[in-house]
């Protein structure tokens, strides 16, 4: 679906599938393209002439990654080329990983014995549309919903609801403030997980995402579906990861999505690169949907919480290097996210862009009530 192959584009040079030929690309064009506008004539001349040379900047990192003939993905302009880093961190990340608790046990299954690919968008039905969490830090709560629906799907053999990710928001505890304070300034999947555990899920519909915190509302609740649990895997296990998003479902991970990379990825199969590589400094959460290989590139197959426009329609595919050859490195920033209040650990995560970093998985997820799809 998402194939690399190099295809030729006059001017423009070697181009990837899906490149687009960004010569002469305005900062004008961008503005009409996604329909950006100022508020007022006055914000525009306060602040247009600094947005326009954050865009330009920006766009001579997305020609830089895109002239390499031998990249493997590509850059392309999205709702954040005209974003300084600092607000695309601040805006779309602010979550790490929960402190390891309820491992889950070794699954006796041989790398060899696992498809060479996997895909669970294939099976019709069990992936809901692309998400958008917003400016609100809720990627661990779209993260835990997006799994829950998909295994809800496995477990029902039915069609993936829309769940809500605002109850999972306004309503999940987080006491000790792991991950964040909780709501739009972060948590965790775990924390979720283990908050419908005793209350269960209710759908979107019921209770709208409104991209802020709010105060539960539990008059909106209406559980269409309930876990007993979850199930974390051990940190930096490849094997581990790679049978269970092949064996149980789609899993929620966390990843360091804070760099320049993962602000302008257009698609391809990202490789840490320069000014656009990442680092192991943890601050989001995803869901990864499968695996597989483009061109003798192995990749992870992601699912982001920033809308469909970004990326390759809502998802990402970073290089996997395989067992026992993915790169390490520290997380430098733990109190940015990763720890619980008062810890400092600064722990050692492997994985490009430390996706091996925290993994889980909703256990038992069984349908509680109806729920039209």
């Amino acid at each position: 679906m998402f194939r690399g192959s190099l295809l030729t584009a006059g001017v423009a040079g070697v181009m990837l599938e899906g490149e687009r030929d960004l010569s002469g690309y305005t900062y004008a064009r961008y503005l009409a393209e996604f329909g950006k506008q100022f508020a007022s004539a006055s914000e525009a001349m306060l602040t247009d002439s600094s947005r326009e040379a954050i865009f330009n900047q920006n766009m001579a990192m997305i020609q830089q990654q895109n002239a390499d003939e031998a990249k493997t993905w590509f850059a392309a302009p999205n709702e954040f080329t005209d974003w300084t880093n600092e607000e695309f961190a601040a805006h779309r990340t602010g979550h790490s990983p929960h402190p390891q608790v309820n491992l889950a046990a070794k699954m006796n299954v041989a790398l060899g014995d696992l498809p060479d690919r996997v895909d669970h968008r294939e099976t019709e039905g069990r992936v809901t549309p692309a998400k958008d969490q917003g400016s609100c830090g809720s990627c661990w709560a779209f993260s835990a919903i997006e799994t829950l629906e998909s295994h809800l799907s496995i477990a029902t053999g039915e069609p993936a609801p829309v769940l809500s990710p605002q109850q999972i928001v306004s309503c999940a505890p987080n006491p000790r403030h792991c991950g964040g304070t909780g709501g739009c300034k972060g948590s965790t999947q775990i924390l979720a997980f283990n908050y419908t555990k005793g209350v269960g899920i209710t759908t979107e519909a019921s209770y709208p995402y409104k991209g802020n915190t709010g105060t539960c509302d539990e008059s909106k609740i209406s559980s269409v579906a309930i876990n007993d649990g979850f199930e974390q895997l051990e940190s930096n296990d490849y094997t581990a990861l790679m049978t269970a998003v092949a064996t149980k479902g789609p899993i929620s991970i966390s990843v360091a999505a804070g760099g320049v990379g993962w602000q302008l990825y257009g698609g391809g199969v990202y490789s840490n690169v320069g000014l656009l590589g990442c680092k192991f400094n943890v601050d989001h959460a995803v869901q990864l949907v499968g695996y597989g290989e483009d061109d003798d590139k192995k990749y992870w197959l992601v699912r982001n919480s920033w809308g469909g426009n970004w990326g390759e329609s809502g998802y990402m595919r970073i290089q996997r290097f395989g067992e026992g050859e993915e790169p390490c490195g520290v997380d430098k920033k733990p109190a940015d996210g990763m720890a619980c209040e008062g810890e400092t650990d600064k722990p050692t995560y492997c994985g490009l862009c430390a996706i091996m970093s925290s993994s889980s998985y909703p256990t038992n997820v069984q349908k509680t009530g109806s729920v039209q799809v």
